[in-house]
């Protein structure tokens, strides 16, 4: 088989590498410096229902294909198998994430083995997706059996393709269902070669299947086909709701993870020193550009002052610069979401929003990157869009609160509901909070940015619906189906 390397021009559907059936392609911006490196296919329409229909083959209509039969047990030896691959290969999966995000290569290795650990827990627990026994009545039994949709289609956006990869298709395929991709069109060279990875491991053709193009072509037609039984979708609530309502009109189910402005909640009990890292952390890692990121600091007066200072000075010592340079933030992913970042500064310096602390752009970084220090903003009144929109950007809003009822006021007071941090040593008032929390994930003194692998994620509000990660991911993939037998 050709190789990923030779063949990131092209498709991978049914194991074959195949160029778009338009013969186009699209080029691949390395972020650090704004120029093209490689290029991939500008799939499209008939691309997709290529993959579907190769999908189908491999699961069948009601599972008789070559991976609809493969047992569970098996799938989970494979899928064990994929892991140790992407581990043996993980520093060269590790440059192509980080060359096609921008994120800072301990980054980039940290995902690699991210993916490898996702694939590792789905082939566990491939064997171990059970059904029910019902009581019912006296002469029948009841059972409920969990069975794949079929064909899966996954809309991976370019933050971290890998991570949410592995989240996404790993627990479709453990499931078993037959798989078809549309990576972002920014960031899939990653990808690519784990497919190309799971082809030599042996995956029947049509198992996984990955058309790269633009999210209006390849990824409108992959929501939109009626061969397709789910769709996980993670990406902007606008998207979204796009999405959710073309794939309606066949009746396809579909998860959706649609980002969020997170807050962390600080009270003037927490041990400030554990707080700093963690609250800086999450806002910088991938240069905020995650949607779990810990974008609002809400901190009670008391300690306000002496919080903001701490944490200013822990942004001002932050260096920006190229991914493969390693520092401690990357450049923002291609030069529109730079303007969207400048934008939302442009506007806070206009309404008088101080500036507490920013980091510095290395003298090394190219001028054609795109690169923004990280910032935090002070004293964000509660309804201003920096507080209330998601920037996806490495930009801090913090604000005061006096009490408990005020801060769940500031930290539900947004249309998002995906994470919160609650940093306080008093252990009623952390179960308070947490019950009062409207969002997916809390996290009690210390805050995960989506948390581990084995953690249920998702949100609510325009955050999203459904779960991925964990046991749960395994539920979504499949449909639920009751058998009742009467016997007498």
């Amino acid at each position: 088989m050709e190789s990923a390397t030779a063949s990131r021009a092209q498709q991978f559907i049914g194991n074959r590498w195949v160029p778009a059936a338009n013969g186009q392609s699209l080029p691949v911006l390395d972020p650090s410096d704004g120029r093209p490196f490689a290029s991939i296919a500008r799939g499209g329409a008939p691309d997709i229902d290529a993959a579907v229909r190769a999908a189908r083959r491999a699961y069948g209509n009601s599972g008789e294909g070559a991976w609809g039969r493969t047992a569970a047990a098996e799938r989970g030896r494979v899928l064990a198998k994929l892991s140790q691959r992407v581990l043996d290969h993980a520093e060269e999966l590790a440059q192509l994430e980080s060359r096609t995000t921008g994120k800072p290569l301990k980054q980039g290795r940290a995902d690699a083995a991210a993916l490898a650990r996702y694939f590792e827990y789905y082939a566990g627990a491939a064997d171990k997706l059970h059904g029910e026994t019902i009581p019912y009545s006296n002469g029948m039994t009841v059972l409920t059996l969990r069975e794949p949709h079929g064909v899966t289609g996954h809309i991976i956006p370019w933050n971290y393709p890998m991570q949410i990869f592995g989240r996404s298709v790993g627990a479709a395929l453990a499931a078993g269902n037959a798989c078809v991709v549309k990576p972002a069109e920014d960031a899939c060279l990653s990808l690519l070669r784990v497919a190309d990875l799971a082809a030599e491991l042996g995956f029947p053709e049509g198992a996984l299947n990955v058309v790269t193009g633009l999210g209006s072509e390849a990824g409108a037609a992959l929501a939109a086909h009626a061969g397709v039984d789910h769709i996980s979708f993670t990406g902007s609530p606008v998207t979204g709701t796009a999405v959710a309502q073309v794939a309606a009109r066949h009746h396809c189910p579909v998860t959706l993870e649609l980002g969020g402005k997170s807050p962390q909640l600080v009270f003037a009990d927490a041990v400030l020193d554990e707080v700093v890292p963690v609250v800086v952390n999450a806002i910088v890692q991938n240069a905020g550009q995650t949607c779990s990121a810990g974008s609002r600091l809400l901190v009670q007066r008391p300690v306000y002052e002496a919080l903001l200072e701490r944490v200013g000075e822990r942004i001002s010592g932050l260096r920006v610069g190229p991914a493969l340079a390693d520092l401690d933030v990357g450049p923002l992913i291609r030069q529109n979401q730079l303007q969207r970042v400048w934008d939302f500064l442009s506007q806070a310096q206009v309404d008088g929003i101080p500036i507490a602390a920013q980091g510095v752009v290395v003298d090394s970084a190219p001028q054609s990157g795109f690169y923004q220090a990280p910032t935090l903003l002070r004293d964000v009144p509660p309804q201003h869009r920096i507080a209330q929109e998601e920037i996806f950007g490495p930009v801090l809003a913090a604000l005061p609160f006096d009490d408990e009822d005020e801060a769940l006021l500031l930290a539900n007071g947004t249309p998002f509901g995906l994470v919160a941090g609650v940093w306080t040593q008093d252990g009623g008032r952390q179960m308070r909070m947490a019950r009062r929390l409207r969002c997916g994930q809390v996290f009690i003194n210390n805050y995960g940015a989506g948390g581990g692998i084995e953690l249920p994620f998702g949100g609510v509000k325009s955050s999203g619906y459904g779960r991925e990660k964990g046991f749960e991911a395994l539920l979504g993939f499949t449909t639920l189906k009751t058998i009742a037998i009467k016997h007498g």
